[in-house]
């Protein structure tokens, strides 16, 4: 087998498990927890939040009256786009991976170039793993102060971002700004 071929197939092996870890991380599940607080009274931010995950399609899903929660449950969808992309990425690695197996084992004749179906599975894969089952939990924290009001929000990353986006100004929230500044 000539060296050229050899690190050919490395790579070719090391894009395949970088297509893996990049598929997990896609549908991994990033569930956050932040404090929030705001100088308006509890049922009204309580009110505005609960208004807004609503129109968003979040449903309520019980509580907790002794601790003090709020449950929401809301249906996570995949994201086309990206099913899309990956699908195009891993026909792409495995029809090259197709052809590095076809030059070094030319007794299979053409059938590794089937590994271009690769594509439609990881697709699959990642709008299976990604669609899901979410959940917020909104808990009304005890304040020092007696005007104010402070939360504990537990919620996927994107979701408590989009509450501090979208509401931030208008319910006068703020947090210790970690989501807005996090690199990942």
């Amino acid at each position: 087998m000539p060296a050229g071929f050899q690190s050919t197939l490395l790579l070719t092996v090391l894009l395949a498990i970088g297509l893996m870890f990049f598929l997990r991380a896609a549908s991994k599940d990033r569930t956050t927890v932040v404090d929030v607080h705001s100088p308006r009274p509890p049922l009204e931010v309580l009110e505005g939040l609960t208004q807004w995950l609503q129109a968003r399609g979040w449903t309520r899903h019980g509580g907790d009256a002794d601790r003090k929660v709020l449950r929401f449950r809301g249906q996570v969808s995949a994201s086309r786009p990206l099913a899309v992309l990956l699908s195009l990425l891993a026909a792409i690695g495995g029809s090259c991976f197709g052809l590095v197996l076809r030059q070094l084992i030319p007794e299979l004749h053409w059938w590794p170039l089937l590994m271009i179906s690769l594509g439609p599975v990881a697709g699959w894969f990642y709008t299976r793993r990604a669609a899901r089952s979410e959940e917020l939990e909104l808990q009304l924290l005890e304040t020092e102060h007696s005007e104010g009001s402070a939360l504990r929000l537990r919620a996927h990353r994107d979701e408590l971002i989009a509450i501090e986006l979208d509401l931030g100004q208008s319910l006068q929230l703020s947090s210790n700004g970690s989501l807005l500044t996090s690199p990942i």
